[in-house]
């Protein structure tokens, strides 16, 4: 049971309105739930449920009530990505009913005082301190924090970190607590890994079968921080995973006795499987989790020289933030045909509508849900390939 502090049962008994009543109530059941004995402050939250796609009618009267109960975030809280870019709304052909239900969800956010980042990546906006305590939605920045910042997450859902952002505080359990942050299994990686695609078709392989375990790798063939990034957000998808350890060399204190290797012939495998058609894609789509600084150079240089085939779309995605601090690849990357997209991503827009029937990505993530959740097909390969097949269609 979860003890509350005096401060803490006057916010549980209604004395400082409904709004934070309802949010302590979020918290303290879960925390019931999971075991914690107490609340602990954290030091931002991010909140999920924003593209008006993914959560629909029912949450907007909700969280219209909580904003005019006047409902102020306690501390630092970022939104992920919204359903359009509302600088670029001619790339988004939506009904009127459509952007004003998405442009009510965002408005409700900044009358909270949540800042309007609309990213999956707050991490590049402001780099969580080693050890931090966080409240974070988004499986992928969650599994980011814990695993290449250090920093402590459980993986929230939209209503806890919602809920944490108000009272500024999370419960105590799962992986803000050092005895759960222990590695539970080895993985022994005996194939080459030659790109961040084949990285991210390692993670949607090891998610099925780890589930919520916490991995170290022993053999990973690098440690650069997009691979990682690919590789994360893979493992959060098909399994829950929230933390990993890269290398064994973290973690040579614990003795781990369940181990399992990874072998090309299942590893290609999971890789052809991620693709569903072999038809031409009209979106080529770069960008998720979005881009970083790193990966918009990468892009700029790739297409150096060259033009986007007539018909093809091709979309490199990213936060405002990092779109403003790369403007110099922006623009070689706008010149060379290609969009750079903010506040949104594929998956989270409404790609039929937009008339995108064939998806190429590089993002094993995207490939895994865009099926399911865009009704598209999928053609799945590395940054180089998607950038051949938008340039050349060959």
């Amino acid at each position: 049971m979860v003890h509350l502090t005096t401060e803490e049962e006057k916010i549980l008994n209604g004395e400082r309105g409904w709004a934070y009543q309802v949010a302590m109530k979020i918290l303290v059941k879960l925390g019931d739930l999971y075991g914690a004995k107490r609340l602990i402050p954290i030091r931002s939250a991010h909140v999920s449920g924003v593209s008006y796609k993914t959560i629909g009618d029912a949450p907007i009267e909700f969280l219209r009530n909580l904003f005019e109960s006047g409902a102020i975030a306690e501390v630092e809280t970022t939104t992920n990505p919204a359903g359009f870019d509302s600088m670029r709304l001619d790339e988004f052909n939506f009904s009127e009913s459509i952007l004003e239900k998405q442009l009510e969800v965002i408005r409700v956010y900044e009358g909270m005082k949540f800042l309007p980042v609309l990213t999956c990546t707050p991490y590049y906006l402001r780099r969580p301190r080693k050890g931090s305590h966080l409240a974070w939605a988004e499986s992928s920045a969650v599994v980011y924090a814990n695993s290449i910042l250090n920093a402590w997450t459980n993986r929230e859902g939209g209503p806890s970190a919602l809920a944490a952002a108000l009272i500024g505080k999370t419960p105590d359990y799962g992986l803000h607590r050092p005895e759960n942050r222990r590695p539970e299994i080895g993985v022994d990686v005996n194939v080459k890994l030659s790109n961040e695609a084949e990285f991210g078709a390692l993670g949607i392989l090891l998610g099925k079968v780890v589930r919520d375990k916490i991995p170290v790798f022993k053999g990973l063939p690098s440690l650069e921080e997009f691979c990682l990034k690919q590789m994360g957000a893979a493992l959060a998808s098909s399994g829950m995973v929230s933390f990993f350890y890269p290398s064994y060399l973290q973690v040579e204190e614990f003795s781990i006795s369940d181990t399992l290797s990874v072998e090309a012939k299942e590893l290609n495998e999971t890789f052809e499987r991620l693709s569903t058609t072999d038809e031409e894609p009209d979106m080529i789509f770069i960008g998720c989790p979005h881009s970083s600084l790193h990966e918009l150079e990468t892009v700029a240089f790739l297409l150096r020289g060259r033009k986007v085939k007539r018909g093809v779309r091709l979309w490199v995605c990213t936060s405002r933030y990092i779109k403003n601090a790369a403007s110099a690849y922006v623009s070689q990357i706008e010149a060379a045909g290609g969009k750079v997209i903010c506040d949104t991503c594929a998956v989270v827009t409404w790609l039929k509508e937009m008339g995108v029937q064939t998806l190429m990505t590089n993002s094993a993530k995207t490939a895994y849900y865009a099926p399911n959740m865009c009704k598209v097909g999928v053609r799945f390969a590395s940054l180089q390939e998607c950038i051949n097949k938008a340039c050349s269609g060959s």
